[in-house]
């Protein structure tokens, strides 16, 4: 049996119109079960979900590829923002004795969903961000993220009701995860940005 070739890269601002096509599938594909098609829609229109171009200027935003096909991107952040697009950004770096580093805007593409990309992605962005010294992250989940971070050790602190305009609300989660001093088993590929090579390890 063939192993599919997997590549993982930073991303940058040429990807940005494959990323928002990725992020539109991804939003209205795998989130249907979880929240009517109005608050879905209104989401994406708000800015809710959608492209920070922050995150790709900062090199902190990584994209999978299965077979040359882009498969999932998601990111991570030494900023306040907690989620959201261009719509409310807090570009206030985090200090990293303090601070919880962020995760960021993950999406995987439907064709791919269940394949351990979200997983492979969160080890990436928990070794880079322990490089930067961080030793805790913090994120905003979907109800369907929730799944996914609860299996890779990110506990519940409290529910968020966000705006997504048109009078109705998206109910979400905050969920934050203390790292381990030592890295993620250092096998997988390799991400390189402008300073740091991260190693991404792919969950069995």
């Amino acid at each position: 049996m063939k192993i599919p070739t997997l590549a993982v890269r930073a991303a940058t601002l040429a990807d940005i119109p494959d990323i928002s096509n990725l992020m539109l599938l991804s939003a209205r594909e795998l989130t249907k079960d979880d929240y009517p098609a109005e608050a879905i829609e209104s989401a994406l229109q708000c800015g809710a979900w959608g492209i920070d171009t922050q995150l790709i200027r900062d090199e902190t935003y990584y994209l999978v590829f299965v077979e040359k096909v882009l498969a999932a991107c998601g990111g991570w952040s030494f900023r306040r923002t907690l989620f959201g697009g261009e719509s409310s950004p807090d570009d206030t770096v985090l200090d990293p004795a303090m601070d919880a580093a962020r995760i960021r805007a993950f999406f995987v593409h439907p064709c791919f969903a269940r394949r351990g990309l979200g997983a492979l992605l969160l080890r990436c962005c928990e070794n880079a961000g322990r490089i930067a010294g961080f030793r805790a992250f913090e994120l905003a989940a979907t109800a369907g993220g929730e799944r996914l971070y609860g299996a890779n050790g990110y506990c519940a602190v409290q529910p968020i009701d966000h705006d997504v305009g048109n009078g109705l609300t998206m109910r979400g989660l905050l969920m934050r995860k203390r790292l381990s001093r030592s890295p993620e088993v250092t096998t997988g590929p390799q991400i390189s940005t402008g300073n740091t090579t991260v190693v991404a390890t792919p969950t069995p």
